[in-house]
């Protein structure tokens, strides 16, 4: 019987796709990646539902809303080592400089002060998620296994952690990015 491949997830909160992008960036060595292991879930594939159970989960991005809160909460559950990838995941970052003003005062001034907003009734209620009251970087939210900080991290950098990860060591994260790199 042939051994089970170690799998990876990649999951996306509030944040910019910046780190995804910067996934993508490994270029070849993806394939390299994936010859050790299986991606079972991301946001870059058409996979509908986070699996039961997967070995190695990148999450990109802040939790600001009640899906966030409840997606991270899944997935962590359901992962054996989370890794918070990127300043936002790491921090809350850019996402989180909403925690200064409200949540009111956001949509406010977004969706009704802004001239180029339509006006009062465009605020949203049923199409978004809910804002929570504070965005919160993830380790805030859930137990976080690895940080990789980076705005976003370099390709080499998100490389280097995956590999290490599936070779069971831990990454030397402080040898391969640094916050806002």
């Amino acid at each position: 019987m042939t051994p089970r491949k170690p799998t990876i997830a990649t999951v996306w909160l509030d944040g910019c796709s910046g780190c995804h992008m910067s996934l993508l960036d490994m270029d070849e060595r993806i394939v390299d990646v994936l010859a050790k292991a299986d991606l079972v879930y991301s946001p870059l594939v058409d996979l509908k539902a986070f699996p039961e159970h997967v070995d190695v989960t990148l999450v990109e991005g802040a939790v600001s809303s009640d899906e966030d809160l409840h997606k991270i909460r899944m997935v962590r559950e359901r992962t054996t080592t989370l890794v918070a990838l990127g300043d936002c995941a790491v921090t809350s970052n850019v996402p989180g400089m909403r925690n200064m003003f409200g949540v009111d005062i956001v949509l406010r001034r977004v969706y009704v002060e802004h001239p180029d907003g339509p006006g009062e009734r465009a605020v949203p209620h049923d199409v978004v998620p809910t804002l929570l009251p504070l965005v919160k970087p993830v380790h805030e939210v859930v137990k976080v296994d690895v940080f990789v900080p980076g705005c976003p991290p370099p390709a080499d950098a998100i490389h280097d952690t995956i590999v290490a990860l599936l070779e069971g060591r831990a990454p030397d994260v402080a040898a391969l990015t640094r916050f806002g790199r």
